[in-house]
């Protein structure tokens, strides 16, 4: 759905963007991240056709963004980082506004899709409200509902939960992994949690290069304690005897004492090849049924993501 070939953007002696490739397919949800200044939101805004590219080339659903603009405009629905709405509307008239605006003029289909809209993105209670007195957390969401009122096969949102609380945030997440399904949708954010919660591809991008493109899954693989056993125990012995228990595991490589008080005790332990994790979850629970100590906590790590994005972009 979307092919972007060897692109640049310069702005003087600024390169915000350095030849970058890449595509998106239907039905995938890309997480694009980076530090400030990275080049995310000037990808997101040549994409959608707001900035032409200083070099390279890019196809949305094989139109060609420069030659035809206005084609690949009604095939996207854009949020911007900044709030695209008029103040001194309400949240219902701005809605018609935009909907009549991406030629949704029958009154039947006009009224389906205020109502749908309306719905999904929770703004019942203030849709008759000025925007200017609306809170930040409706105000965006009264943005994301602009960009997807005529039910584009494309969204490119630029930090879609930015404001909301954490129920409307899981309830955003919720609403972009299902809509992923059918849709493209380019997602850029800097709260990683997001990537993990419905993201399918996460894509890093770094003083305007691709740094890194995998899934979640893989791209936290590439953290240090990936892979790793997580424990916490409630005890009666020392430090020094958990410590001296934990040396009898096999697939042991080595262990890290994370926090102890009195009674309870939490710590890492790293097998001698990932392969072995399974394994030594096992007998590291049968060695904590022996000594009679109580489980508060065992699961193996997944990994952290903000270790390996500041690995890769520092």
């Amino acid at each position: 759905m979307i092919k972007v070939e060897n692109i640049t953007k310069r702005f003087g002696s600024l390169t915000a963007v350095d030849n970058i490739s890449f595509e998106v397919k239907r039905g995938e949800i890309l997480g694009f991240l980076g530090p400030n200044g990275a080049g995310k939101s000037t990808t997101m805004r040549m994409i959608t056709g707001f900035f032409p590219p200083s070099e390279g080339k890019i196809t949305v659903s094989e139109y060609d963004v420069q030659n035809e603009p206005q084609k690949i405009k009604s095939l996207i629905g854009y949020l911007p980082e900044c709030s695209p709405v008029y103040k001194d509307m309400t949240p219902y008239s701005f809605l018609k506004f935009v909907a009549t605006a991406r030629d949704i003029t029958q009154r039947k289909a006009l009224k389906l899709a205020l109502e749908k809209t309306i719905e999904l993105c929770g703004l019942d209670n203030v849709l008759f409200q000025p925007i200017v007195t609306l809170s930040k957390g409706y105000l965006q969401r009264v943005c994301l509902a602009q960009a997807i009122i005529h039910d584009p096969p494309i969204l490119i949102l630029d930090e879609p939960t930015d404001g909301l609380d954490p129920n409307q945030k899981h309830q955003t997440r919720e609403l972009i992994k299902e809509m992923g399904i059918n849709k493209t949708i380019i997602i850029s954010t800097h709260i990683l949690e997001e990537i993990d919660a419905c993201c399918t591809r996460t894509m890093i991008i770094s003083k305007g290069k691709i740094v890194a493109d995998n899934s979640p899954t893989e791209l936290m693989a590439r953290s240090d304690t990936a892979n790793t056993l997580l424990v916490e125990i409630l005890k009666f012995e020392s430090e020094n005897v958990v410590k001296e228990c934990l040396k009898t595991l096999p697939h042991l490589s080595r262990t890290s004492i994370l926090a102890e008080s009195k009674h309870k005790i939490k710590f890492r332990l790293y097998p001698d090849d990932t392969s072995n994790i399974t394994l030594l979850t096992a007998k590291t629970t049968k060695l904590i049924k022996k000594n009679n100590w109580k489980i508060n906590d065992i699961r193996i790590d997944k990994g952290n993501l903000g270790d390996v994005f500041r690995k890769i972009t520092e």
